[in-house]
Order: C-alpha cells, then structure tokens, then sequence
C-alpha cells in the first residue's frame, strides 16, 4: 500500500527528497516555513523530478503556528522532521502540527530525529503527550550510526573534534496514536 509522507521544517528537502527517490510513496510533500526556502525546495524537486517514478512531490510553506488547511488534517501516513525541537517557543505549534497533519491510525507515525540540546527535546516529547499522542525514544536505532557514535565519546575518532552527545547525537523519536509501540 502506498504511503503519503509529510517532512516538516526540511531546509533544502534532502530527506523528503531521499524518500522520494528511494521508496514507492504515492506522495511525498516536502515542507518549510520560510517561502525562500520552499522556492529553494521546488527548484531541487525540479532537477531531481526523474528520480522520483510515480511518486509526485511538491514543496509547501507550513507554519507551525498556523491553522492547517482542512484537505491537509489527518492524511499523512508518516511525517519525518530533523533538527526540529530546538527551539522551545516552537514546541507547541509543532506538537499540533503533528497531530492534525498525522493519520488517525494505528500505523501511521511521525519519525523525528533530534539531538537532547539540554531538556528541548524533552519538554517536546512532554507537549506532544499533552496533546494525545503517544512517543518513543530509541537512541541505539541503527549499529553504524550507534559505533560511530561510541567512538566520539571515547575519543578514539577524532574527526568530529567539538562532538558533544547532547548537541550532536540524533536520538530516534517515533510518535503516534498509540499507546504501546
């Protein structure tokens, strides 16, 4: 079955662009709040177009804080964000985001990865409770990534010479409609 994915507050849209190319989703709707960023994103849409088979793409200024278009609540089957609870004061806009833009289903769930940057990503992970939704933090999600990681911390990669974990580190954040994952 095909899926419809949302990413949020994308920049230049590399990872809606990635899904895009790489999965068979009917829609994939790349989004940002700046309008000069989402022209940016249309113009990457354009010149990778080939890459993407059947599935159709299109950019889209989303304001957290904002109403969300009626056509638009409770159709995406999965929504990813990067990077995107650093900033306290969007926390709740982006909570509700989530939550009228995320299918109603047992299936369906929002993918964020995000590093601690103190307790931002906490105080979200408590918003998004606030607001119904259920959520898991996995931080040793993938071995490549989870090494890589250990080696910073230990110092024994030094390619990455001002790594620190709280600020640094992607924890995995799964959200839902669902009480158990």
């Amino acid at each position: 079955m095909s899926k419809k994915v949302l990413e949020l507050g994308s920049g230049y849209g590399l990872a809606g662009l990635v899904i895009a190319a790489s999965t068979n989703a009917d829609e994939v709707v790349i989004s940002d709040g700046n309008p000069q960023v989402a022209e940016y994103i249309q113009k990457n849409i354009s010149i990778n177009a080939e890459t993407f088979g059947e599935t159709k793409v299109k950019s889209l200024i989303l304001h957290w804080d904002k109403e969300q278009a009626s056509e638009m609540l409770n159709t995406f089957d999965i929504i990813v964000a990067s990077d995107c609870t650093f900033f306290k004061q969007f926390h709740k806009g982006l909570a509700r985001t989530v939550k009228s833009l995320l299918k109603h289903s047992a299936t369906s769930q929002a993918i964020f990865l995000s590093p601690k940057r103190g307790d931002s990503l906490d105080k979200f992970l408590g918003i998004i409770k606030e607001n119904g939704l259920s959520c898991e933090l996995i931080e040793n999600y993938d071995p490549t990534v989870w090494n890589l990681h250990k080696k910073l911390v230990a110092g024994e990669d030094r390619t990455w010479p001002n790594y620190d974990k709280e600020h640094c580190y992607p924890l995995l954040v799964r959200i839902g409609y669902f009480s158990e994952f």
